[in-house]
């Protein structure tokens, strides 16, 4: 009988934006010395491709001369949307509380 091995999925990380720019500058120095972008990864626990793109999307910001926030346009347009709902939604409250303490001071 032949051992059963399953997979074990990973719980879906997050990394923070200053995570990210920490890993970015650690792959450079690394990589100065020869180290390769698979041993970084190891490191940090980080799939290659991952500190790939994040290179990337620095390289790319530093070039247009725009702050790396660690997001996707598209997650960035997701993010804004959902502020923009939540202060239109703080906004109509504010509305009605005002009306109902205009009511109240008649």
């Amino acid at each position: 009988m032949g051992s059963s091995k399953k997979a074990v999925r990973r719980e879906r990380r997050t990394f923070s934006a200053e995570f990210k720019a920490e890993a970015v500058q650690l792959v450079a120095a690394r990589r100065a010395t020869g180290a390769t972008l698979a041993q970084v990864g190891r490191e940090l626990d980080v799939r290659p491709d991952q500190l790939r793109a994040w290179v990337r999307l620095q390289r790319e910001a530093a070039a247009t001369g725009l702050a790396v926030t660690g997001e996707t346009p598209e997650q960035e347009i997701r993010r804004l949307r959902r502020e923009v709902a939540t202060l239109r939604q703080e906004q109509a409250f504010v509305k009605k509380v005002a009306v109902y303490f205009a009511k109240e001071s008649r």
